[in-house]
């Protein structure tokens, strides 16, 4: 297909070829012509907007509800200049059943005329889903479809699809054609965050994103394949689509750590949708030990074995049983005096209520609860038998006595589920009790920690002790259910992990997303479908991505050669990409490989696009003394720790990447280091090759590696 472009364009933008001067074209006129107008008419949107007045609203609490809708609606209607507001055209044929002869611009947002009507369309709209899925084959009505080329917001190249015309004439026998203009953005240089991929997302990407919020779906995505995107789109369509409902119930993004983030926190935003919430797994369960006491907080770490094991989907067991067991057969009946009389309900009147309680399976807050009123009703029933005749208002009271409190306290206590994890790993007795025919008496040992705290707000809480206190407070209190959650770098997960994520959407639907092959935590999941089991969604549908847009073809295929030891029931990812990319191999002795990566990282800075120097976690120090000593400006991802305001990662032309935070991550440019030692710096040696799998494939453009010891034999030389 031909690319139409204004002189001088360049290259990398529009992959262009050779075409007619469209500055003077009568088409390209009158596309930027529709451009400028339609910047107009967002501003005439955003000024009708802010000259809304809130006073109008009936009382304080009305009037500070509409003051927020505004403040949002004016976010949503902001322009950046440099983002063009549409990237295709869709020319519809008279025979559509809607369209009808129709033209419409997708882009990021709908903005309409002075009458209403639409001078671009969401790309989230029905009528927009042929921009993604028409084809020669299955054209869905539409003539033509045509792509724009933009440089700094201004347009400056489109590109035609006739889909109506006979493939086979063209000797395109039912294939889609090529976009060079799709291809050039796909691959186009970038510094700075994340960006949305609204304009390039591919057919079977745009599946995923458009499936319904009551289904749940499970990404495997090779690098390169846009499952991340494909997560973040699918939460901005939703929102889309269904916003009445998932503006109350909420969405709420789950990534591996602060940085990443940080990474992708730009996305949804530029998409207009500033409602989905996001967070880290460590961050969400934190937020319970302070909602259960602010002195409560994240202190400690476990050693990997003690991880894995409180990461067993066993625990729960165990935590159940725990809970549970504080629930008592009473040793005495009840006794409540009432006026002048003394009213009574024997112990095996007592476990009755208790058994029927515990059958209905309630949270056992709420049982709690509903105990005292069950007492107060056995004792109004003795009432009415002794020929009295109370009614609700007597009950209450009862069930409000200081008898009935004692009681209850007594045969159903209230549990605090931090103190309880704390005595299950404090206590040998009590938890040999509640692990008995669960985890073997080597792996009780393993749980139970050297030094006890002296009590839960001393305690030095680790990732997985939260997880459990977690799992313990669903127990005793239902947690509360977004309509949905996307789940990213989900191989990462430790079964009681998934358990934490999937209470947050029990009522509500997900998106998880990962790579078996990029599993590199000792409890990672080896089967989706065992995670998906643990999350509590069984019957979700997996959908596996290979087709790899981002990184170069060359890259892949080398970095491939180590899924036969990592993951070897999966499929290779293909590079779809035109060009092959650069990849380089460089070694020199310890005592010039300073010299080596300096050189290195300054060649890659002198290009186009950001750039990435990945390292061993281990040599994160010297690396940084290294570049800092040349002079070469860096940023070390991480040393943000979890501070949101202070977002200057991604925003510099290179960072400094530890290898255990690299995932999730791309660069125009990395320069990798030492991959043996990314490898060695694992527990295990499977685990340190799927962690270079991960660094070896976050390059778009270039990657070069450079050590001073010799290669991971599994990898080999280019």
């Amino acid at each position: 297909m031909p690319v139409h472009q204004s002189p001088g364009t360049p290259e990398d933008l529009t992959a262009a070829s050779t075409g007619p001067d469209l500055d003077s074209a009568p088409d390209l006129a009158a596309e930027r012509a529709h451009l400028a107008a339609s910047r107009s008419a967002l501003a005439r949107m955003r000024e009708r907007t802010s000259g809304l007045d809130s006073t109008a609203a009936g009382d304080a609490v009305s009037q500070q509800f509409l003051e927020s809708a505004l403040f949002r609606r004016m976010k949503a209607l902001a322009d950046d200049p440099t983002v063009p507001l549409f990237f295709g055209r869709l020319d519809y044929t008279d025979d559509h059943d809607e369209a009808r002869g129709e033209r419409f611009y997708i882009g990021r947002r709908h903005i309409s005329d002075e009458v209403g009507d639409p001078m671009v369309v969401d790309w989230r709209a029905p009528i927009s889903r042929a921009f993604y899925r028409a084809s020669r084959t299955e054209p869905m009505g539409v003539e033509l479809r045509r792509r724009f080329g933009f440089q700094h917001g201004e347009l400056t190249a489109y590109e035609d699809e006739e889909l109506l015309r006979d493939a086979a004439a063209d000797g395109v026998h039912g294939h889609r054609e090529r976009s060079r203009i799709l291809e050039a953005e796909i691959e186009r240089p970038r510094v700075g965050p994340m960006r949305d991929i609204v304009a390039t997302i591919q057919p079977e990407q745009d599946l995923i994103v458009r499936s319904d919020l009551t289904q749940s779906v499970c990404v495997q995505g090779a690098p390169g394949t846009g499952k991340t995107a494909v997560g973040l789109h699918r939460a901005a369509f939703l929102l889309y689509a269904h916003r009445d409902q998932l503006s109350r119930q909420g969405v709420l993004v789950v990534g591996p750590n602060a940085s990443f983030l940080r990474y992708i926190g730009d996305v949804l935003p530029a998409l207009g949708e500033i409602d989905a919430q996001q967070t880290t797994i460590e961050q969400l369960v934190a937020g319970t030990l302070t909602r259960l006491n602010p002195r409560y907080a994240l202190r400690g770490a476990d050693d990997p074995a003690v991880a894995t094991l409180k990461g067993d989907a066993r625990l729960a067991t165990v935590l159940h049983r725990a809970l549970w067991s504080h629930v008592q057969p009473p040793d005495e009946g009840l006794l409540v005096p009432r006026g002048a009389r003394r009213w009574r309900l024997a112990p095996y009147e007592v476990e009755e209520v208790l058994a029927e309680l515990r059958g209905r399976g309630v949270r056992y807050g709420a049982a709690r609860r509903m105990l005292a009123q069950r007492l107060a009703h056995g004792v109004l029933v003795k009432m009415e038998l002794a020929g009295d005749a109370p009614d609700d208002r007597v009950q209450d009271a009862v069930a409000r006595s200081r008898e009935v409190k004692r009681y209850v306290d007594r045969v159903w206590p209230a549990v605090d589920p931090a103190r309880l994890v704390l005595r299950l790993l404090a206590d040998p007795a009590f938890l040999a009790g509640m692990a008995e025919g669960v985890l073997t008496s080597d792996e009780q040992a393993l749980l139970l920690w050297p030094r006890p705290a002296k009590g839960p707000t001393s305690a030095r809480w680790s990732l997985a002790d939260a997880v459990l206190v977690d799992e313990v407070a669903d127990l005793v209190e239902r947690t509360p259910s977004l309509g949905h959650v996307v789940a990213d770098e989900a191989q990462d997960l430790s079964p009681m992990m998934l358990r934490a994520v999937g209470r947050r959407c029990s009522t509500g639907s997900t998106t998880m997303l990962g790579d078996l092959a990029q599993a590199t935590t000792p409890w990672a999941t080896r089967s989706w479908s065992e995670a998906l089991g643990h999350l509590g969604k069984p019957d979700a549908h997996i959908e596996q991505l290979t087709l790899g847009f981002r990184v170069p073809g060359e890259v892949i295929d080398y970095a491939a050669r180590l899924l036969p030891v990592i993951a070897p029931g999966l499929r290779p990812p293909t590079s779809v990409r035109r060009a092959r990319g650069e990849l380089s191999v460089a070694r020199a002795e310890p005592a010039a490989l300073t010299a080596l990566l300096t050189s290195t990282v300054r060649a890659a800075v002198a290009g186009v696009g950001s750039v990435g120097v990945i390292t061993p976690d281990a040599r994160l120090g010297g690396v940084v003394d290294t570049l800092s000593a040349a002079g070469i400006g860096h940023v070390v991802l991480g040393a943000l720790g979890d501070e949101p305001d202070l977002q200057v990662e991604f925003d510099a032309k290179l960072d400094v990447v530890p290898a255990s935070l690299a995932k999730g991550l791309e660069f125009d440019h990395v320069v990798l280091l030492d991959p043996s030692g990314v490898v060695a710096g694992e527990a295990d040696r499977v685990t340190g090759l799927r962690r270079l799998y991960v660094c070896l494939t976050r390059a778009v453009t270039s990657l070069r590696i450079v050590h001073g010891t010799a290669l991971p034999e599994e990898l080999g030389e280019p």
